[in-house]
Protein backbone atom coordinates (compact mmCIF):
# COMPACT_ATOMS: atom_id res chain seq x y z
CA UNK A 1 0.00 0.00 0.00
CA UNK A 2 1.33 3.41 -0.99
CA UNK A 3 2.28 5.91 1.67
CA UNK A 4 -0.14 8.87 1.84
CA UNK A 5 1.12 12.40 2.56
CA UNK A 6 -1.34 15.23 3.12
CA UNK A 7 -0.21 18.73 2.16
CA UNK A 8 -1.82 21.27 4.49
CA UNK A 9 -0.18 24.51 3.36
CA UNK A 10 -1.26 25.62 -0.07
CA UNK A 11 -4.11 27.13 -2.05
CA UNK A 12 -6.48 25.98 -4.77
CA UNK A 13 -7.31 29.08 -6.78
CA UNK A 14 -11.02 28.93 -7.79
CA UNK A 15 -10.59 30.11 -11.38
CA UNK A 16 -13.45 29.87 -13.85
CA UNK A 17 -13.03 27.87 -17.05
CA UNK A 18 -12.67 24.29 -15.83
CA UNK A 19 -12.97 21.42 -18.29
CA UNK A 20 -16.26 19.55 -18.12
CA UNK A 21 -16.38 16.04 -19.54
CA UNK A 22 -13.79 13.88 -21.30
CA UNK A 23 -14.15 15.12 -24.88
CA UNK A 24 -10.80 15.21 -26.71
CA UNK A 25 -10.60 17.17 -29.98
CA UNK A 26 -7.95 16.42 -32.59
CA UNK A 27 -5.88 19.40 -33.67
CA UNK A 28 -5.16 20.29 -37.30
CA UNK A 29 -2.06 22.40 -36.65
CA UNK A 30 0.72 22.08 -39.23
CA UNK A 31 3.28 24.49 -37.74
CA UNK A 32 5.31 23.65 -34.64
CA UNK A 33 8.22 25.27 -32.83
CA UNK A 34 10.79 24.50 -30.16
CA UNK A 35 12.04 27.35 -27.96
CA UNK A 36 15.46 27.01 -26.28
CA UNK A 37 14.26 29.38 -23.54
CA UNK A 38 12.21 26.48 -22.17
CA UNK A 39 15.35 24.44 -21.52
CA UNK A 40 17.60 26.38 -19.10
CA UNK A 41 21.19 25.66 -18.21
CA UNK A 42 22.75 25.53 -21.65
CA UNK A 43 23.56 27.71 -24.65
CA UNK A 44 21.68 26.30 -27.64
CA UNK A 45 23.02 26.41 -31.21
CA UNK A 46 21.10 25.75 -34.44
CA UNK A 47 21.72 22.34 -36.02
CA UNK A 48 19.62 23.10 -39.12
CA UNK A 49 18.85 26.02 -41.41
CA UNK A 50 15.62 27.31 -42.95
CA UNK A 51 14.44 25.07 -45.79
CA UNK A 52 16.03 21.87 -44.48
CA UNK A 53 13.96 18.70 -44.55
CA UNK A 54 13.69 17.00 -41.18
CA UNK A 55 12.17 13.88 -39.70
CA UNK A 56 10.49 13.51 -36.34
CA UNK A 57 13.43 13.32 -33.93
CA UNK A 58 15.91 15.18 -36.12
CA UNK A 59 18.05 17.53 -33.96
CA UNK A 60 17.04 21.19 -34.41
CA UNK A 61 19.36 22.58 -31.76
CA UNK A 62 22.28 21.26 -29.73
CA UNK A 63 23.90 22.42 -26.52
CA UNK A 64 27.17 24.31 -26.99
CA UNK A 65 28.53 22.78 -23.78
CA UNK A 66 27.48 19.22 -24.71
CA UNK A 67 26.84 18.46 -28.39
CA UNK A 68 25.19 15.13 -27.59
CA UNK A 69 22.39 17.02 -25.81
CA UNK A 70 19.78 17.93 -28.42
CA UNK A 71 16.37 19.50 -28.92
CA UNK A 72 14.62 17.59 -31.67
CA UNK A 73 11.84 18.15 -34.19
CA UNK A 74 8.40 16.98 -33.00
CA UNK A 75 7.22 16.33 -36.58
CA UNK A 76 8.61 15.57 -40.03
CA UNK A 77 8.58 18.31 -42.65
CA UNK A 78 10.53 21.44 -43.51
CA UNK A 79 12.26 23.94 -41.24
CA UNK A 80 10.17 27.10 -41.62
CA UNK A 81 12.24 29.63 -39.67
CA UNK A 82 15.02 30.10 -37.17
CA UNK A 83 13.68 33.13 -35.36
CA UNK A 84 16.29 35.29 -33.65
CA UNK A 85 15.94 38.13 -31.18
CA UNK A 86 18.45 40.58 -29.73
CA UNK A 87 22.12 39.73 -30.31
CA UNK A 88 20.90 37.04 -32.73
CA UNK A 89 19.75 34.90 -29.83
CA UNK A 90 17.58 32.03 -31.06
CA UNK A 91 14.02 32.44 -29.80
CA UNK A 92 12.55 29.43 -31.56
CA UNK A 93 12.95 27.05 -34.50
CA UNK A 94 9.71 26.30 -36.35
CA UNK A 95 8.92 23.28 -38.52
CA UNK A 96 6.02 22.91 -40.96
CA UNK A 97 4.58 19.41 -41.00
CA UNK A 98 4.39 17.82 -44.43
CA UNK A 99 3.13 14.41 -45.49
CA UNK A 100 3.15 11.38 -43.22
CA UNK A 101 5.12 11.58 -39.99
CA UNK A 102 8.39 9.71 -40.47
CA UNK A 103 10.86 9.23 -37.65
CA UNK A 104 14.60 8.94 -37.33
CA UNK A 105 15.95 5.52 -36.44
CA UNK A 106 17.14 5.07 -32.88
CA UNK A 107 20.07 2.69 -32.42
CA UNK A 108 18.51 -0.44 -30.91
CA UNK A 109 21.83 -1.49 -29.40
CA UNK A 110 22.44 1.84 -27.68
CA UNK A 111 22.21 2.19 -23.91
CA UNK A 112 19.05 3.56 -22.32
CA UNK A 113 20.78 6.89 -21.65
CA UNK A 114 22.00 7.17 -25.25
CA UNK A 115 18.51 6.43 -26.59
CA UNK A 116 17.00 9.14 -24.41
CA UNK A 117 19.72 11.58 -25.48
CA UNK A 118 19.22 10.77 -29.21
CA UNK A 119 15.46 11.22 -28.99
CA UNK A 120 15.62 14.64 -27.31
CA UNK A 121 13.59 13.42 -24.32
CA UNK A 122 16.53 14.00 -21.99
CA UNK A 123 15.97 17.75 -22.27
CA UNK A 124 12.46 17.28 -20.85
CA UNK A 125 13.91 16.33 -17.47
CA UNK A 126 15.17 18.74 -14.84
CA UNK A 127 17.94 18.66 -12.27
CA UNK A 128 17.92 19.93 -8.71
CA UNK A 129 19.79 21.94 -7.62
CA UNK A 130 19.45 24.84 -10.10
CA UNK A 131 16.31 23.60 -11.94
CA UNK A 132 18.10 23.10 -15.25
CA UNK A 133 18.31 20.40 -17.90
CA UNK A 134 20.42 17.68 -16.23
CA UNK A 135 24.06 16.97 -16.92
CA UNK A 136 24.12 13.44 -18.34
CA UNK A 137 27.54 12.66 -16.88
CA UNK A 138 26.37 13.17 -13.27
CA UNK A 139 24.52 10.19 -11.83
CA UNK A 140 21.55 11.39 -9.76
CA UNK A 141 21.00 10.38 -6.16
CA UNK A 142 17.32 9.66 -6.97
CA UNK A 143 14.79 10.38 -9.70
CA UNK A 144 11.37 11.89 -8.90
CA UNK A 145 8.37 11.54 -11.21
CA UNK A 146 5.09 13.39 -10.63
CA UNK A 147 1.96 11.84 -12.11
CA UNK A 148 -0.47 14.70 -11.55
CA UNK A 149 -0.71 18.46 -11.87
CA UNK A 150 -2.49 20.38 -9.12
CA UNK A 151 -2.16 23.83 -10.74
CA UNK A 152 -5.33 25.85 -11.47
CA UNK A 153 -7.50 24.18 -14.14
CA UNK A 154 -4.76 21.66 -15.01
CA UNK A 155 -5.69 18.55 -17.00
CA UNK A 156 -4.43 14.99 -16.71
CA UNK A 157 -0.73 14.40 -17.31
CA UNK A 158 -1.10 10.90 -18.75
CA UNK A 159 -3.82 9.42 -20.93
CA UNK A 160 -5.11 5.85 -21.02
CA UNK A 161 -3.34 5.17 -24.33
CA UNK A 162 0.16 6.05 -23.10
CA UNK A 163 -0.23 4.94 -19.47
CA UNK A 164 0.69 1.42 -20.56
CA UNK A 165 4.27 2.63 -21.11
CA UNK A 166 4.66 4.18 -17.65
CA UNK A 167 6.11 1.09 -15.98
CA UNK A 168 8.61 0.60 -18.83
CA UNK A 169 9.63 4.24 -18.49
CA UNK A 170 10.12 3.90 -14.74
CA UNK A 171 12.25 0.80 -15.31
CA UNK A 172 14.43 2.70 -17.80
CA UNK A 173 14.81 5.58 -15.34
CA UNK A 174 15.77 3.16 -12.56
CA UNK A 175 18.78 2.10 -14.63
CA UNK A 176 20.06 5.70 -14.63
CA UNK A 177 20.37 6.11 -10.87
CA UNK A 178 22.08 4.26 -8.05
CA UNK A 179 19.23 5.34 -5.79
CA UNK A 180 15.47 5.00 -6.17
CA UNK A 181 12.76 6.21 -8.52
CA UNK A 182 9.92 7.92 -6.64
CA UNK A 183 6.49 8.26 -8.22
CA UNK A 184 4.15 10.90 -6.75
CA UNK A 185 0.48 10.23 -7.52
CA UNK A 186 -2.80 11.85 -6.56
CA UNK A 187 -4.50 10.22 -3.57
CA UNK A 188 -7.08 7.73 -4.79
CA UNK A 189 -5.72 7.55 -8.36
CA UNK A 190 -5.04 3.82 -8.10
CA UNK A 191 -1.68 4.13 -9.91
CA UNK A 192 0.83 1.53 -8.72
CA UNK A 193 4.30 0.36 -9.69
CA UNK A 194 6.62 -2.58 -9.07
CA UNK A 195 9.64 -0.45 -9.97
CA UNK A 196 9.13 2.92 -8.29
CA UNK A 197 8.35 3.89 -4.72
CA UNK A 198 4.79 5.18 -4.99
CA UNK A 199 3.63 7.97 -2.68
CA UNK A 200 0.10 9.38 -2.72
CA UNK A 201 -0.39 13.10 -2.13
CA UNK A 202 -3.56 14.80 -0.91
CA UNK A 203 -4.27 18.45 -0.26
CA UNK A 204 -4.27 21.73 -2.17
CA UNK A 205 -1.84 23.00 -4.76
CA UNK A 206 1.21 22.72 -4.80
CA UNK A 207 0.70 19.03 -3.88
CA UNK A 208 1.39 18.12 -7.52
CA UNK A 209 4.65 20.08 -7.75
CA UNK A 210 7.65 17.80 -7.81
CA UNK A 211 9.49 20.17 -5.45
CA UNK A 212 6.79 19.71 -2.82
CA UNK A 213 7.00 15.94 -3.26
CA UNK A 214 10.80 15.90 -2.94
CA UNK A 215 10.63 17.98 0.25
CA UNK A 216 8.10 15.58 1.76
CA UNK A 217 9.91 12.38 0.74
CA UNK A 218 13.67 13.02 0.69
CA UNK A 219 14.94 16.63 0.50
CA UNK A 220 17.99 17.63 -1.54
CA UNK A 221 21.09 18.53 0.44
CA UNK A 222 24.19 20.40 -0.65
CA UNK A 223 26.34 18.23 -2.91
CA UNK A 224 23.44 16.00 -3.98
CA UNK A 225 21.75 15.88 -7.38
CA UNK A 226 18.31 14.56 -8.25
CA UNK A 227 16.45 14.44 -11.55
CA UNK A 228 12.78 15.30 -11.95
CA UNK A 229 10.20 14.82 -14.71
CA UNK A 230 6.48 14.41 -15.19
CA UNK A 231 4.72 11.14 -15.93
CA UNK A 232 4.04 12.13 -19.56
CA UNK A 233 7.78 12.23 -20.23
CA UNK A 234 8.25 8.93 -18.38
CA UNK A 235 5.62 7.36 -20.68
CA UNK A 236 7.45 8.69 -23.75
CA UNK A 237 10.68 7.16 -22.46
CA UNK A 238 8.85 3.88 -21.90
CA UNK A 239 7.56 3.82 -25.47
CA UNK A 240 11.03 4.70 -26.75
CA UNK A 241 12.77 1.78 -25.02
CA UNK A 242 9.90 -0.65 -25.68
CA UNK A 243 8.83 0.16 -29.24
CA UNK A 244 11.78 2.18 -30.49
CA UNK A 245 9.45 5.05 -31.46
CA UNK A 246 9.24 8.65 -30.31
CA UNK A 247 5.79 9.98 -29.42
CA UNK A 248 5.58 13.76 -29.27
CA UNK A 249 1.79 13.93 -29.10
CA UNK A 250 0.24 15.52 -26.03
CA UNK A 251 -3.19 16.26 -24.61
CA UNK A 252 -3.48 19.98 -23.90
CA UNK A 253 -6.15 21.42 -21.61
CA UNK A 254 -7.65 24.56 -23.16
CA UNK A 255 -8.97 26.39 -20.08
CA UNK A 256 -9.82 29.71 -18.49
CA UNK A 257 -12.70 32.18 -18.14
CA UNK A 258 -12.08 33.60 -21.64
CA UNK A 259 -12.45 30.21 -23.35
CA UNK A 260 -15.93 29.63 -24.75
CA UNK A 261 -15.93 25.85 -24.29
CA UNK A 262 -13.02 24.52 -22.21
CA UNK A 263 -11.87 21.15 -23.52
CA UNK A 264 -8.86 18.95 -24.24
CA UNK A 265 -7.00 19.09 -27.54
CA UNK A 266 -4.81 16.27 -28.82
CA UNK A 267 -1.88 17.85 -30.59
CA UNK A 268 1.93 17.72 -30.82
CA UNK A 269 4.37 19.55 -28.56
CA UNK A 270 5.23 23.04 -29.77
CA UNK A 271 1.98 23.53 -31.72
CA UNK A 272 1.14 27.00 -33.02
CA UNK A 273 -1.67 28.48 -30.95
CA UNK A 274 -3.60 30.25 -33.71
CA UNK A 275 -5.09 26.93 -34.86
CA UNK A 276 -5.68 25.63 -31.35
CA UNK A 277 -7.47 28.83 -30.33
CA UNK A 278 -9.36 29.44 -33.55
CA UNK A 279 -12.87 30.60 -32.57
CA UNK A 280 -12.38 29.54 -28.94
CA UNK A 281 -11.72 32.90 -27.27
CA UNK A 282 -14.45 35.12 -25.84
CA UNK A 283 -13.80 38.86 -26.17
CA UNK A 284 -16.93 39.96 -24.33
CA UNK A 285 -14.82 41.39 -21.49
CA UNK A 286 -12.19 43.17 -23.57
CA UNK A 287 -8.74 41.99 -24.51
CA UNK A 288 -7.66 38.44 -23.66
CA UNK A 289 -4.32 37.30 -22.26
CA UNK A 290 -3.26 33.92 -23.60
CA UNK A 291 -0.92 31.93 -21.36
CA UNK A 292 1.02 28.85 -22.43
CA UNK A 293 0.73 26.92 -19.17
CA UNK A 294 -1.23 27.74 -16.03
CA UNK A 295 -1.90 31.20 -14.57
CA UNK A 296 0.79 30.82 -11.91
CA UNK A 297 3.84 29.65 -13.88
CA UNK A 298 2.85 29.94 -17.53
CA UNK A 299 4.24 32.31 -20.15
CA UNK A 300 2.28 35.08 -21.84
CA UNK A 301 2.15 34.41 -25.59
CA UNK A 302 0.61 35.94 -28.69
CA UNK A 303 -2.72 34.51 -29.77
CA UNK A 304 -1.69 34.65 -33.44
CA UNK A 305 2.09 34.17 -33.36
CA UNK A 306 2.65 32.19 -30.14
CA UNK A 307 3.52 28.53 -29.72
CA UNK A 308 2.86 25.94 -27.06
CA UNK A 309 5.74 26.03 -24.57
CA UNK A 310 7.21 23.30 -22.38
CA UNK A 311 5.80 21.40 -20.47
CA UNK A 312 3.08 21.32 -23.18
CA UNK A 313 0.07 20.42 -21.04
CA UNK A 314 -2.16 23.50 -20.77
CA UNK A 315 -3.28 26.78 -22.32
CA UNK A 316 -5.13 29.34 -20.18
CA UNK A 317 -7.01 32.41 -21.40
CA UNK A 318 -8.08 35.18 -19.00
CA UNK A 319 -9.28 38.77 -19.47
CA UNK A 320 -6.56 41.42 -19.44
CA UNK A 321 -8.72 43.56 -17.18
CA UNK A 322 -8.39 46.68 -19.34
CA UNK A 323 -12.19 46.90 -19.41
CA UNK A 324 -12.49 47.17 -15.63
CA UNK A 325 -13.93 50.35 -14.21
CA UNK A 326 -14.37 49.76 -10.48
CA UNK A 327 -15.10 52.35 -7.83
CA UNK A 328 -11.94 52.77 -5.71
CA UNK A 329 -9.98 50.63 -8.19
CA UNK A 330 -8.11 47.67 -6.70
CA UNK A 331 -9.34 48.68 -3.22
CA UNK A 332 -12.97 48.16 -4.23
CA UNK A 333 -15.06 46.15 -1.76
CA UNK A 334 -16.66 44.19 -4.58
CA UNK A 335 -17.91 40.87 -3.06
CA UNK A 336 -16.88 39.08 -6.27
CA UNK A 337 -13.21 39.91 -5.70
CA UNK A 338 -11.11 37.00 -4.42
CA UNK A 339 -9.05 37.58 -1.28
CA UNK A 340 -6.80 35.11 0.53
CA UNK A 341 -6.40 37.32 3.60
CA UNK A 342 -10.13 38.10 4.01
CA UNK A 343 -9.37 41.77 3.29
CA UNK A 344 -12.45 41.83 1.05
CA UNK A 345 -15.91 40.45 1.84
CA UNK A 346 -15.69 37.67 -0.75
CA UNK A 347 -14.87 35.10 1.94
CA UNK A 348 -18.47 35.43 3.15
CA UNK A 349 -19.71 33.71 -0.01
CA UNK A 350 -17.04 31.00 0.24
CA UNK A 351 -13.66 30.86 -1.48
CA UNK A 352 -14.28 27.60 -3.33
CA UNK A 353 -16.81 29.03 -5.75
CA UNK A 354 -15.30 30.16 -9.11
CA UNK A 355 -14.21 33.80 -9.21
CA UNK A 356 -13.69 36.28 -12.05
CA UNK A 357 -9.93 36.70 -12.26
CA UNK A 358 -8.10 38.87 -14.76
CA UNK A 359 -4.48 39.80 -15.45
CA UNK A 360 -4.36 42.96 -13.34
CA UNK A 361 -1.85 43.14 -10.47
CA UNK A 362 -4.40 44.96 -8.28
CA UNK A 363 -1.96 46.84 -6.11
CA UNK A 364 1.38 48.59 -6.24
CA UNK A 365 4.98 47.44 -5.90
CA UNK A 366 6.49 48.10 -2.50
CA UNK A 367 9.23 46.90 -0.18
CA UNK A 368 8.96 43.35 1.15
CA UNK A 369 6.62 43.08 4.11
CA UNK A 370 7.79 40.43 6.59
CA UNK A 371 4.28 39.26 7.40
CA UNK A 372 4.62 35.49 7.15
CA UNK A 373 2.05 35.36 4.35
CA UNK A 374 4.33 33.22 2.14
CA UNK A 375 4.45 30.50 4.83
CA UNK A 376 0.69 29.96 4.64
CA UNK A 377 0.92 28.62 1.07
CA UNK A 378 4.49 27.28 1.08
CA UNK A 379 4.60 23.66 2.33
CA UNK A 380 8.38 23.13 2.20
CA UNK A 381 10.49 23.24 5.37
CA UNK A 382 12.07 26.54 4.37
CA UNK A 383 11.63 30.15 5.45
CA UNK A 384 10.76 31.61 2.02
CA UNK A 385 10.93 35.30 2.96
CA UNK A 386 14.45 34.95 4.37
CA UNK A 387 15.58 32.94 1.35
CA UNK A 388 14.28 35.66 -1.00
CA UNK A 389 16.12 38.33 0.99
CA UNK A 390 19.39 36.37 0.82
CA UNK A 391 18.97 35.96 -2.96
CA UNK A 392 18.41 39.70 -3.39
CA UNK A 393 21.53 40.34 -1.30
CA UNK A 394 23.47 37.74 -3.36
CA UNK A 395 24.71 36.22 -0.11
CA UNK A 396 25.69 32.70 -1.18
CA UNK A 397 26.31 31.42 2.34
CA UNK A 398 22.86 32.53 3.49
CA UNK A 399 21.25 31.17 0.32
CA UNK A 400 22.74 27.75 1.02
CA UNK A 401 21.69 27.82 4.66
CA UNK A 402 18.11 28.72 3.74
CA UNK A 403 17.51 25.96 1.20
CA UNK A 404 18.39 27.32 -2.25
CA UNK A 405 19.40 23.85 -3.44
CA UNK A 406 15.90 22.47 -2.85
CA UNK A 407 13.82 25.01 -4.73
CA UNK A 408 12.79 25.95 -8.26
CA UNK A 409 10.93 29.07 -9.44
CA UNK A 410 7.59 27.22 -9.61
CA UNK A 411 7.76 26.56 -5.87
CA UNK A 412 7.34 30.31 -5.31
CA UNK A 413 4.37 30.75 -7.65
CA UNK A 414 1.77 30.72 -4.86
CA UNK A 415 3.77 33.04 -2.57
CA UNK A 416 4.01 35.40 -5.53
CA UNK A 417 0.24 35.23 -5.98
CA UNK A 418 -0.53 36.13 -2.34
CA UNK A 419 2.32 38.65 -1.97
CA UNK A 420 1.01 42.08 -1.01
CA UNK A 421 4.35 43.57 -2.09
CA UNK A 422 3.81 42.35 -5.68
CA UNK A 423 7.39 41.06 -5.97
CA UNK A 424 8.30 38.87 -8.94
CA UNK A 425 9.41 36.00 -6.74
CA UNK A 426 9.79 33.42 -9.52
CA UNK A 427 12.06 35.75 -11.46
CA UNK A 428 14.10 36.46 -8.32
CA UNK A 429 14.56 32.74 -7.62
CA UNK A 430 15.50 32.03 -11.25
CA UNK A 431 18.14 34.78 -11.17
CA UNK A 432 19.38 33.51 -7.80
CA UNK A 433 19.82 29.97 -9.06
CA UNK A 434 21.65 31.17 -12.17
CA UNK A 435 23.91 33.41 -10.10
CA UNK A 436 24.74 30.62 -7.65
CA UNK A 437 25.53 28.15 -10.44
CA UNK A 438 27.76 30.68 -12.17
CA UNK A 439 29.67 31.47 -8.98
CA UNK A 440 30.14 27.83 -7.99
CA UNK A 441 31.37 26.86 -11.44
Amino acid sequence: MANIITIKKGLDIPLKGKINGNVIVDDATTLFAISPEDFPGYTWKAAVKAGDSVKCGTPLLYAKECESLKLTSPVSGTVEEIHRGERRKIEYVSVRKEGSNTQIEIDKNASVLDKIMQSGLFAMMRQRPFDIVPSHDIKPRDIFVTAFDSAPLAGELISAENAKYLESGLKALASLTSGKVYLGVKAGSGISSDIAVVTEFAGPHPAGNVGTQIAAIKPVNKGETVWTLNAATACRIGELVTEGTIDYTCNVALTGPSVKEPHVVKTVIGAKLSTLLNGQLSTDEGKVRVISGNVLTGEKVSEKEGYLHYPYTQITAIPEGDHADEFMGWASLNPKKFSVSHAFPAFLRGLKKPFDFDARIKGGHRAMIMSGEYDKVFPMDIYPEYLIKSILAKNIERMEERGIYEVAPEDFALPEFVDTSKLELQKIVREGLDYLRKELN
